[in-house]
């Protein structure tokens, strides 16, 4: 059983907190060990499988990028610890960048830290845009495995993005 079946929900990469945070609570009470104590221990074990992957999923629908990450992975279009080559454009954009954090850095300057901070914001914004409309209106079986693709990429350019803006 994946995360959506669990939920009841369509396959999606974007998935409405609200509605998540609501179908969750309800679940945990469906399945909260305490109310299967009298219960076999077949029972027990399953309910209790359920309620950890309860909270796997809801830890994964509370994270955008972690559930884009999990429907690439449920597609077969994610590996585990994959080594994904990111385009030489994208890098070379994001290696001034990096250089310019390190110098301010070093020198502590502040103002340029925050003005570095403000541009891998800006970044995200700009890569996010090209997916934007099949992150946010996906539907299984109609979208197309290329658009998979280019959210694939999307996705390993972000996380490379949120690791430099730790560095901030």
């Amino acid at each position: 059983m994946n995360y959506f079946e669990l939920f009841d929900i369509p396959i999606s990469l974007s998935v409405d907190k609200d509605s998540i945070r609501s179908k969750f609570y309800e679940l945990s009470r469906k399945y909260h060990p305490d109310f299967y104590s009298q219960s076999s221990e077949e029972e027990q074990s399953e309910v209790l499988e359920k309620s950890a992957l309860l909270n796997k999923a809801f830890k994964v629908f509370n994270d955008a990028s972690d559930t884009i990450k999990y429907v690439l992975e449920l597609k077969g279009l994610l590996e585990e610890d994959e080594k994904y080559q990111l385009p030489k454009d994208f890098l070379m954009g994001v290696m001034d960048v990096n250089e310019q954090l390190m110098d301010a850095k070093m020198e502590g300057d502040e103002s340029l830290l925050q003005s570095i901070k403000d541009e891998i914001a800006n970044l995200k914004i700009v890569i996010y845009e090209p997916v934007k409309s099949i992150v946010e209106h996906y539907k299984e079986g109609i979208s197309t495995q290329e658009e998979l693709l280019q959210v694939k990429e999307y996705y390993f350019k972000k996380k490379y993005l949120d690791r430099m803006e730790t560095q901030v």
